[in-house]
């Protein structure tokens, strides 16, 4: 592919130019109504790595999950059904032309997953038979294990991370389970300065050490908030499944943890009050710079059945992207997002609805960095 300077004659560049340092691809002979070509890259995009202002990473891990497994696999499963997005997007028009591209999944790590997964898998059946661990020398050694290996895939994700936001790249991530972003979370604040979350999720994820494991997917947000000082605030939307722990946590946290539960939100509009008014006291909540987590079982179920974890409940996908858009209507920057937990399924089903979320948060940050 034929690689061009960009120009100052270039119209999707013409605003802002100086922001900008990286070459554009020639997409003179791209017709983004045609078919995606599985040649290209991710939503069939003719980007290179070098060429693209979004690099999305692909984290595929799965070790800690407690239900339902098929999320490690979950980055490719979206790549391949990416190809089927329309490019045309009526929030962000032509965002795609700045260029987004998909790294591949690192086979090594997926294999370290799937071999952790196992031993995870027999110490979780022996403690939910009411093993006594300390017992077991064997499933002793399993927890280290597993500590180990979640220990370094947080880091390869953290050296990862930082070197493509040294590079000047926008990022998001793809995981895996919930317990991916990490490592992202402590390069984004590193490099950004204080920031904020958005939880899009059906659970809090704030337990400690969850079922032995202190880097467990049901505790991302227990460490972020634990390990990333520039982390000023987590605004939790969805949440309807979560123990008495985790809300007494919410109520200790001075404010730093705001929870807009599931219940809450319905019971809210069941009394008449509009979506756009919840949404604007989720904004409020927020501050300046924010960068969006979103665990796929956030939304209702029906879009995501084979998630690890999936509660009754939950968003239609147009309900958080009017959230999302509100969010930058706001002023309010943009700077990151991870997608999470979209399982495998026979019907694809679960990676269709993942390749659109995905394709819609990949606008929305280059929306936002215009």
């Amino acid at each position: 592919m034929r690689r061009t300077a960009v120009s100052k004659h270039n119209p999707i560049f013409a605003r802002n130019l100086e922001k900008y340092d990286f070459i554009m691809a020639d997409l003179s002979q791209f017709d983004p109504n045609s078919v995606g070509l599985l040649s290209n890259n991710v939503f069939g995009l003719p980007f290179s790595e070098e060429e693209a202002r979004l690099v999305l990473l692909p984290v595929p891990w799965e070790v800690t999950v407690s239900y339902n497994n098929g999320t490690a696999r979950g980055p490719e499963h979206i790549f391949r059904a990416s190809f089927q997005v329309d490019l045309y997007d009526a929030d962000v028009k032509d965002g795609w032309k700045q260029g987004f591209y998909m790294r591949e999944p690192d086979k090594h790590l997926l294999l370290r997953s799937d071999y952790l997964r196992k031993e995870a898998e027999l110490y979780l059946k022996f403690l939910t038979e009411g093993g006594d661990i300390s017992e077991n020398e064997f499933l002793k050694k399993t927890l280290v294990d597993v500590s180990n290996g979640t220990r370094a895939m947080n880091e390869w994700v953290y050296t990862q991370t930082k070197a493509l936001l040294e590079k000047g790249k926008l990022v998001g991530l793809v995981g895996g389970d919930h317990s991916t972003p990490l490592g992202f979370f402590k390069a984004i604040g590193e490099h950004k300065g204080e920031f904020g979350i958005l939880q899009i999720d059906a659970h809090c994820d704030l337990r400690d050490a969850y079922e032995g494991f202190k880097y467990s997917h049901a505790s991302i947000m227990f460490n972020a908030l634990a390990e990333v000082p520039q982390l000023s605030k987590l605004v939790q939307v969805g949440i309807r499944d979560y123990c008495e722990e985790e809300v007494d946590y919410i109520n200790n946290s001075e404010g730093r943890v705001v929870t807009f539960f599931d219940k809450q939100i319905k019971e809210r509009q069941f009394e008449g009050e509009s979506w756009k008014a919840i949404c604007d006291s989720i904004v409020a909540a927020l501050p300046q710079q924010v960068y969006i987590s979103f665990d796929i079982d956030g939304l209702d179920p029906k879009l995501c059945p084979h998630t690890g974890t999936p509660v009754a409940g939950g968003f239609e996908a147009e309900q958080v992207y009017y959230l999302f858009k509100k969010v930058l209507e706001s002023g309010r920057k943009l700077i990151g997002f991870d997608l999470n937990e979209v399982s495998t399924s026979h019907d694809e089903w679960d990676a269709n609805v993942g390749a659109r979320v995905l394709f819609k948060l990949c606008n929305l940050l280059i929306s936002s960095n215009s």
